[in-house]
C-alpha cells in the first residue's frame, strides 16, 4: 500500500531547510522483522524511542511554516488514499463485529468519508493556529539587569496508547508535529489494519516536506508487550498519554514508569434546576445524549430538581430517540406510565454507558445535586441548565471538574469545538494540563536568562 501513496516533493523552507535536506531522511517505511522474545521486543521498542528522540531534536528546530506544510501534506494524502483507508477500516470493523465488539466501540472504530473529511478539516484548522513554541509565558528584567523569559518548548517524545480510535492516530500526530514533538503511537489490535495505513500516510507526508519520517512511529507491531515496554521507557519517552476506557487508562497509570497525563473516562452529569425552560432542556439533553453516545463527553447521568416541570417532556423526547432510562424511585413516580424505564442503583450512577442509556435521579436542592456529582463524577464535564444567574455562578464555583458548562450541551468539551484545532485527549488531572489538550498542552517551558557578566553575591 505504501508504494502507492502520492509523494509530494519538498518545498523550499528558507535557510534552515538546507540543513534538514542535507541530513539523511529516514524512509517512509521501515521493514520490521517482529521479534519474539521479551528481550528482543524491549530492544526494538527502545530503538524506536531512540529514533524518535533524534527526530524530536530536528522537529524542535522546525519553524511554523515548515510544520504547517507537513499538516497540509497529511491532509492531501488522507484524501488521495481514502479508498485504501476505508478498505483497511472495513476489515477492522468486520473483525470487531465478528468478535462481539460493542456497538459503542464499533462506532469509535469506524471511519467514513465524512469522518476522513473531518480529519482533514481539523488538520487545516490546526495549521491555521499559532505555533505555541517560543511563546513567552512571562518575563521581566531584574534589578541586577538580568533579563528573564519563560518560554514554551516542545515536550520531545510524546507517546500515546489508545484503543479502537483510528481518528486519534491522525489527531495526536498532527498536534505533536505542530507543537514540535515526535510521537510514538500504540493504537491497539482492534484498529490494526487502519492504523497501519494511516501511519504509512503520516510518515510519507512528513518525509515529503523534508521533516524526519521518524517523527511519527508506532509500536503496534509488538502488541501488548511493546506497549508495556513503552510504558517503562523512562528517559526515552518524555510523556505518555493514555486515551480510552477505564481499564486501559488505569492500566497505564498503574504500570507506567514514564510521566503520564491521565485522560479520563466521562461519567458526565447534567443538572436541570427548577428554573430551566422545557424547550432548552429537551434540545440540550437530546444533543448531549444522542448525537454520538459512544464518546466521553456524552451525558451519562441526568439530575432533575423536584421543583422542575420539564421531566416528562425530556423523558418522552429521550425515549422517542431510543434512550433507555435508568431511574430512581422518585423519577419513576413522576413519569407517566407510558414512558418506559428500568430501576437504577449505585451501579448506574457510577457507569459510563457510552451507549443510548441514561441514569436519571431527582434531587431537592442544588446541595443534593452537587453532592451527587461529587460522589460519582470522574472529573470530566458537568453542566447546569438554569435561568438563575446565582445558581449558575454557584455551580461553576463548587463543581470541581475539568469542564463546567452552563446552558449548553456537554458535547462542547472537545478540542475542536473549543478552538484548539484537535485534541490529544481530555485530561481529568490537575497537573500541567486539564480539560481538552491541544497544542500548548504538548509543550513544557524553559527559562532563558540573559545577562552581561552578572554574578551572584
Amino acid at each position: 500500500m505504501t508504494e502507492a501513496l502520492t509523494h509530494t516533493a519538498p518545498d523550499s523552507a528558507g535557510d534552515a531547510a538546507a540543513d534538514f535536506q542535507a541530513a539523511t531522511v529516514v524512509p517512509a517505511t521501515v521493514p520490521v522483522d517482529v521479534p519474539r522474545s521479551a528481550a528482543d521486543v524491549e530492544a526494538a521498542v527502545h530503538a524506536i524511542a531512540d529514533r524518535s528522540r533524534k527526530a524530536a531534536r530536528r522537529m524542535a528546530m522546525a519553524n511554523r511554516a515548515w510544520k504547517d506544510r507537513a499538516l497540509e501534506a497529511i491532509g492531501r494524502l488522507l484524501r488521495d488514499n481514502s479508498e485504501a483507508i476505508l478498505e483497511a477500516n472495513a476489515k477492522d470493523v468486520a473483525a470487531g463485529r465478528a468478535n462481539g465488539t460493542s456497538a459503542a466501540m464499533l462506532d469509535r472504530l469506524t471511519l467514513t468519508r465524512s469522518r476522513i473529511d473531518g480529519l482533514v478539516a481539523a488538520l487545516d484548522n490546526l495549521a491555521g493556529l499559532p505555533d505555541p513554541v517560543g511563546n513567552v509565558v512571562r518575563g521581566q528584567t531584574l534589578p541586577n539587569g538580568l533579563r528573564l523569559r519563560q518560554v514554551n518548548v516542545p515536550m520531545g517524545v510524546v507517546a500515546a496508547i489508545y484503543e479502537a480510535r483510528p481518528n486519534v492516530t491522525v489527531d495526536i500526530a498532527g498536534l505533536a508535529l505542530k507543537s514540535g514533538n515526535a510521537v510514538i503511537l500504540r493504537g491497539g489490535s482492534a484498529a490494526e489494519a487502519t492504523n497501519k495505513v494511516l501511519v504509512s500516510i503520516l510518515r510519507e507526508a512528513v518525509d515529503s516536506v523534508g521533516l524526519p519520517a521518524d517523527a511519527v512511529q508506532t509500536v503496534d507491531q509488538y502488541g501488548r508487550e511493546g506497549a508495556a515496554v513503552l510504558m517503562r521507557a523512562r528517559g526515552k519517552v518524555d510523556v505518555l498519554i493514555p486515551r480510552g476506557g477505564r481499564d486501559l487508562i488505569q492500566s497505564v497509570v498503574t504500570n507506567a514508569a514514564v510521566p503520564v497525563i491521565e485522560t479520563g473516562e466521562g461519567n458526565v452529569h447534567i443538572f436541570i434546576d427548577e428554573s430551566a425552560s422545557e424547550e432548552m432542556a429537551v434540545e440540550i439533553l437530546l444533543n448531549a445524549k444522542t448525537q454520538r453516545p459512544s464518546v466521553c463527553n456524552t451525558v451519562e447521568t441526568l439530575l432533575v430538581h423536584s421543583g422542575s416541570t420539564v421531566l416528562p417532556a425530556v423523558a418522552a423526547a429521550l425515549r422517542a430517540a431510543g434512550v433507555r432510562l435508568h431511574v430512581d424511585e422518585r423519577v419513576r413516580q413522576a413519569l407517566p406510565a407510558s414512558i418506559e424505564s428500568v430501576p437504577a442503583d449505585d451501579t448506574d450512577w457510577a457507569t459510563e454507558y457510552m451507549d443510548l442509556d441514561l441514569a436519571v435521579a431527582m434531587v431537592d436542592s442544588m446541595d443534593q445535586a452537587i453532592s451527587h456529582i461529587r460522589t460519582w463524577t470522574t472529573g470530566h464535564t458537568e453542566a447546569i441548565l438554569t435561568n438563575h444567574l446565582a445558581n449558575a455562578e454557584r455551580f461553576i464555583a463548587e463543581v470541581d471538574s475539568a469542564a463546567v458548562i452552563v446552558n449548553a450541551s456537554t458535547r462542547f468539551t472537545d478540542g475542536g469545538e473549543l478552538g484548539l484545532g484537535a485534541e490529544v485527549g481530555i485530561s481529568t488531572q490537575k497537573l500541567h494540563a486539564r480539560g481538552p489538550m491541544g497544542l500548548t498542552e504538548l509543550t513544557t517551558t524553559k527559562w532563558i536568562v540573559q545577562g552581561e557578566g552578572q554574578i551572584r553575591g
